[in-house]
């Protein structure tokens, strides 16, 4: 039951599904999500490590930046049930649709400073 609780409370925040809304977009770094969300650096590494536990995202290396992208091969029964769901919600949300734009827009060529 752990397991099912943690997955749920990973759903249970806004900013985290708006995240996994963006990552359906393309993989996006911290820098990004940042940027969009518009909140401080830790709280969407924080965001990101909820959602990597429950293996909602992953992460990997990729040049200067650790890059998120969504989960779609994932180990758990429930991210494999959630994500398509997750993926269908909220297609006419107005903030949705908003980050949606925002991450075809941006590059993190521009925003991102090592």
């Amino acid at each position: 039951m752990r397991d099912v609780v943690k997955v749920f409370k990973a759903l249970s925040d806004s900013n985290r599904v708006r995240i996994l809304k963006m990552l359906e977009v393309r993989p996006l770094c911290v820098c990004e999500i940042t940027r969009i969300l518009n909140l401080a650096t830790s709280t969407v590494s924080k965001h990101l490590s909820i959602l990597r536990d429950v293996d909602f995202i992953l992460d990997h290396k990729e040049g200067k930046w650790v890059t998120y992208s969504l989960n779609r091969e994932g180990t758990s029964i429930y991210v494999e049930k959630l994500l398509p769901l997750v993926s269908e919600w909220l297609a006419d949300e107005k903030t949705v649709l908003e980050d949606q734009q925002k991450i075809r827009d941006f590059s993190k060529d521009n925003l991102c400073e090592i």
